[in-house]
């Protein structure tokens, strides 16, 4: 019996063929509806919520789910490398990037009610919390992450097990939060000492990190399971050049997600710095009114006659011979 491969993918049969995942479904229902509640919870209690953060979390954040995990990437990821690997990076990286942008750390703190909104910064600051989201502690994890489902039995297990399949996609996302979701938060979720050009630093550093594991994938000789590809591989594909391809794509889609990553970080610090800016004028107006009254006082005083400011007998002797000044 001969195997049934899928046709060859083209721009258009990877735009037009989509197949359905319950569990990816189930999470974004999810994300969704509860981000949705805060947004609503929010404006009840006359607040606001900016749209475009709205729209990040929705359309970039969501939308990166759905797309890497029910669009034709989803269809021949099972037969190609590539499409595993942009799968794989924008789950790991692209995802992450819209959640955080939609700060939900925020939206929660600021939809909960006191007690539940103290819990969760509790959280925030906790041990666990903070060992996993310390910089370069996450930075780490991510490129951990990457390099053990490439270069252990994970993705080749993965390819042949379904719910190993959607562990993978979960890990991947949940690895790329954890260092997403505290630098770009409104919330304290960082030590002290991450100040915005600290976090700058950071996320330029974790730029150069993310590359590598597209560099590796792109070089590396041996092919990543090999043995599954080359039985799977639509007849006359060059797998070494499908695994060549699949590195250069998430080498360069790491490299396009760290522009705006860092643009949003460098955005924060001016916004930070304009706000820091009009703090200490209102406080220096605060401070200089008072002085500047004082001042006028004595000016007003300085310019009196001498007779009518000073004491003694003859300022007192011309102030009688004066009395309509």
């Amino acid at each position: 019996m001969s195997a049934v491969y899928l046709p060859v993918p083209t721009a258009g049969r990877l735009l037009g063929s989509w197949q359905s995942d319950v569990p990816a479904l189930l999470l974004v229902a999810v994300l969704g509806g509860l981000y949705g509640w805060g947004v609503v919870r929010v404006r009840r209690r006359g607040g606001s919520w900016p749209p475009a953060r709205l729209a990040a979390f929705v359309l970039l954040g969501l939308g990166a789910i759905v797309v890497t995990t029910m669009s034709g990437l989803a269809v021949y990821d099972r037969e190609l490398f590539w499409p595993a690997a942009v799968q794989n990076v924008g789950l790991d990286l692209l995802a992450p990037l819209g959640l955080a942008l939609g700060d939900p750390l925020r939206l929660a703190v600021e939809a909960l009610p006191e007690g539940g909104a103290a819990r969760v910064r509790r959280a925030l600051t906790g041990r666990l919390v903070g060992l996993l989201t310390f910089p370069l502690v996450s930075t780490v994890l991510v490129l951990a992450t990457e390099l053990t489902v490439y270069f252990t039995p994970y993705f080749a297990t993965a390819l042949r097990v379904g719910w190993l399949h959607e562990l993978m996609y979960l890990h991947l996302l949940a690895a790329g939060c954890l260092f997403v979701l505290p630098v770009l938060t409104r919330e304290q979720a960082l030590p002290a000492w991450c100040t915005h050009p600290v976090r700058a630093a950071l996320v330029f550093l974790d730029g150069i990190v993310d590359a590598l594991p597209g560099l590796v994938v792109m070089t590396h000789r041996t092919l990543i399971a090999g043995a599954w590809y080359l039985h799977h591989a639509p007849p006359g594909s060059d797998v070494h050049h499908d695994q060549q391809l699949g590195g250069g794509a998430m080498l360069g889609i790491a490299e396009l997600v760290a522009i705006p990553f860092l643009l949003t970080v460098l955005a924060q610090w001016a916004r930070a710095e304009r706000a820091q800016a009009a703090v200490l004028d209102r406080r220096l107006d605060g401070e200089l009114a008072p002085a500047a009254t004082v001042a006028a006082d004595g000016a007003a005083e300085r310019v009196r006659p001498w007779w009518e400011t000073e004491d003694g007998e003859v300022a007192e002797r011309v102030r009688r011979q004066r009395p309509g000044d």
